[in-house]
């Protein structure tokens, strides 16, 4: 993956800065809007992993397969046109393995401290990911940009959701800022470094690879509170956006 450094102040720059902005605010807010009944909260949730998942199939996948092509073309071996979508298993498989290792009971206090912390460093890596891609978009244009933004807004909801569920106030006083940090982190180091057409493949690779499983372990082990129609309703909507855009 090679990178190299250059400053560039227009308005595709600012507006992506703006939406590295919401995308930290969202992870400092999220679960924290009291006024919305459970049942209700339940329901966005579902419908937001619904359009995160829609904007994987509908505009990620279809745009690293092209990239696929690319990767081919670099490289050699029979393996090299499935490179990318083999990153987006690992992708799933990598926060697979976080989801068990953080899942195991009876630790020790100490041990389970260290867990916690592990935990949300993986996310807040994957949050300067996410930042770092508000720059490199695979499709230029300022609707694109907006969808990637809502989509990862939404699917922030999922993820820190599942986080403040399962980390209670230790995730809210200290791990809501740290993954807020990485995604203006992962934006600024986006902002200024450039990346070539395979790294960016890759990295969109990965990214989706990752939402699919997080999305996926957050509606089916709490399959009696996930909202079916809402998560159909969420990823057609967001779908037929996509595709009439």
């Amino acid at each position: 993956m090679a990178l190299q450094v250059t400053v560039t102040v227009d308005g595709a720059v600012v507006a992506a800065a703006v939406c590295a902005v919401a995308l930290a605010a969202v992870h400092l807010t999220v679960g924290r809007w009291d006024a919305v009944p459970e049942r209700h909260y339940r329901g966005l949730l579902s419908a937001g992993g619904g359009a995160s998942v829609a904007y994987v199939f509908v505009l990620i996948l279809p745009e690293i397969g092209e990239e696929a092509a690319t990767v081919a073309a670099a490289g050699s071996g029979f393996l090299a046109e499935q490179a990318v979508f083999l990153v987006a298993l690992v992708g799933f498989v990598a926060f697979y393995g976080v989801e068990v290792a953080v899942s195991r009971r009876g630790r020790a206090p100490v041990e389970a401290d260290a867990v916690y912390w592990a935990h949300v460093a993986v996310f807040a890596a994957y949050s300067a990911v996410v930042g770092y891609l508000l720059f490199h978009q695979e499709r230029q244009g300022l609707s694109n940009l907006l969808f990637y933004a809502l989509a990862m807004a939404l699917h922030f909801a999922v993820t820190d959701y599942g986080l403040h569920r399962h980390h209670g106030e230790a995730f809210d006083t200290g791990g809501r800022a740290l993954l807020a940090a990485g995604t203006l982190l992962g934006a600024l180091v986006g902002a200024v470094t450039a990346v070539d057409e395979v790294g960016l493949a890759m990295l969109f690779g990965f990214l989706a690879g990752a939402i699919v499983f997080t999305v996926v372990n957050e509606e089916v082990p709490e399959i009696s509170e996930a909202r079916f129609a809402a998560f159909v309703a969420g990823a057609a909507l967001f779908s037929a956006v996509l595709l009439l855009a």
